[in-house]
């Protein structure tokens, strides 16, 4: 019975010739399907289909479980360095303190030098629907403090009773500031 999960071994190969590959990378030329598979016994090793649409298929000798393991290998290692971006989000309101607005701003320029995107979300209550130019006004007012860290995704748009807002951190824009965090913190170690 054939498998799905990768390329065709041995009694599986199905065409009457093939192009063969020695251990080495060498190729050998074309072959009946048979002498292939006599040639990798020989060796003690297996006969893999490496190019399956090709005319005639390419088949290599090697040792499978070996070439299997090699793979995941290197998909796991594949999967270690994707990056993942993360989404965070940041509530405000329309009629936000300076104080507040401070301390939520410093969350969101701390998201940004993590990598994270960051929603910015205005929530309105109430007659506070009846000006959603306030709303926008702090939307602009946290894109102008952060233009040298971040720029602005989508732009300020409103969706049911909130106002929503996605920024991006600059790449190197924080490479300065955590050099100059290091040189503070070294003057006061001595």
């Amino acid at each position: 019975m054939a498998r799905n999960d990768g390329p065709r071994i041995n009694g599986e190969i199905t065409s009457r010739t093939c192009r063969l590959i020695g251990v080495d990378g060498s190729q050998l030329g074309l072959f009946g399907v048979r002498d292939a598979l006599r040639i990798a016994n020989d060796q003690g090793l297996d006969l893999v289909e490496i190019a399956p649409n090709a005319e005639p298929p390419v088949c290599k000798v090697l040792d499978y479980k070996k070439f299997k393991y090699e793979q995941d290998r290197k998909a796991k290692a594949a999967r270690k360095n994707q990056v993942k971006v993360e989404i965070k989000e940041m509530k405000f309101r329309p009629k936000i303190d300076v104080g507040d607005y401070e301390t939520k701003k410093g969350h969101v320029m701390r998201f940004l030098k993590k990598g994270a995107r960051v929603k910015i979300t205005i929530m309105f209550r109430g007659r506070e629907m009846a000006h959603p130019e306030q709303g926008r006004i702090v939307l602009d007012r946290l894109a102008e403090d952060l233009k040298p860290y971040a720029t602005v995704e989508s732009k300020p748009q409103m969706e049911g009773r909130n106002m929503h807002m996605l920024i991006v951190p600059i790449k190197g824009a924080f490479d300065d500031v955590a050099i100059a965090d290091e040189e503070v913190s070294n003057e006061k170690e001595n």
